[in-house]
């Protein structure tokens, strides 16, 4: 008999989306599938629309607890040997779970990803999809993802085990949770096994991402994300040069978002980098390492962000409207 897959969708005010997911999810060529929906707590009519699908799906409503807590119920409500992750607001196509469980069946693999791509959607109500963004193979899984690799997790499929294992999702994370989870479930050393080819859509609306409409919030997540990764691979002799190195890259990277917004949060940030990497070089264009070696990495960024304004301020410019 093939393995029952569980796909998880955490929901909080999706009504204009949540139908395709659950229809993307029903609609698979593969079988058996337990679609889970975990409302959390909406307050639009997301919740009449799932009651809509019937007892085609299982489904729970509760007050909003954020959606590590609704994903982790799911986890609790569900049965499936293989878990999918779905965001409400995102969809897979139909190949996606046959041939994901495929390759976890074949290889022996604790975790398969595959490549993903964005849906964009503007104002004007126009929708258009990016190239295709290919996850390819890692020759290391856990310093690829500690270094600022991604994977979208609509293009993961993973083995129930290895997600109890971990403890599931980290529920006082606000962002970066996805960065957490993969980053634990690395450590914990399952087998990843990259799996070319497209099947899973992931929507962004505009140009706003958590990242530029809640930037400080953004940052401090992936900070504590990064925290507890050094901290793990310490306790277990683990922080190798080569691990000490992606997370010095990555401190580095969080730490120029911070400059302008929480100086002495960038200071923590690059006293990271160097207590990682005594020696760190920084990756950049080659007008910000000359600065940098002429004025060091607070000049360099002053620099940074006057660019950034003068380019802004062009922009704000060259969108103001003069009536005749």
């Amino acid at each position: 008999m093939d393995p029952l897959v569980s796909i998880i969708i955490p929901c909080f005010n999706a009504k204009r989306w949540v139908a395709e997911a659950i229809q993307s999810s029903l609609g698979q060529t593969y079988q058996p599938i337990e679609v889970i929906v975990i409302d959390d707590g909406s307050t639009d009519q997301s919740l009449e629309v799932i009651r809509s699908f019937g007892d085609t799906i299982k489904w729970e409503s509760s007050a909003n607890r954020g959606g590590n807590a609704a994903r982790n119920r799911g986890i609790a409500l569900s049965q499936g040997e293989h878990i999918q992750f779905l965001d409400a607001d995102d969809y897979i196509l139909p190949e996606k779970i046959g041939r994901q469980v495929a390759c976890l069946e074949s290889t022996g693999a604790d975790v398969v990803y595959g490549d993903w791509r964005h849906q964009h959607h503007e104002a004007d109500g126009s929708t258009w999809l990016e190239d295709v963004a290919v996850s390819g193979t890692q020759e290391d899984i856990l310093a690829s993802l500690l270094s600022g690799w991604w994977v979208a997790p609509v293009a993961v499929l993973l083995r129930r085990k290895a997600v109890v294992q971990i403890g599931g999702w980290d529920e006082s994370l606000k962002a970066a949770q996805d960065t957490d989870l993969m980053i634990r479930l690395a450590m914990a050393k399952p087998r990843f096994q990259y799996q070319p080819g497209c099947e899973s859509i992931y929507r962004r609306y505009g140009n706003v991402t958590v990242g530029t409409s809640q930037p400080a919030r953004w940052l401090e997540n992936h900070l504590k994300v990064l925290d507890k990764a050094s901290a793990e691979l310490a306790r277990g002799n683990r922080l190798t040069a080569n691990y000490g190195h992606a997370l010095a890259v990555s401190y580095f990277r969080l730490a120029r978002g911070l400059f302008d917004l929480d100086r002495s949060a960038y200071d923590r940030a690059m006293a990271r980098v160097f207590q990682l990497e005594p020696q760190f070089q920084p990756p950049g264009s080659i007008l910000y390492k000359t600065v940098r070696r002429l004025f060091g990495f607070k000049g360099a960024e002053r620099v940074a962000c006057a660019k950034r304004r003068l380019r802004q301020g062009a922009l704000d410019w060259n969108n103001v409207s003069v009536k005749p």
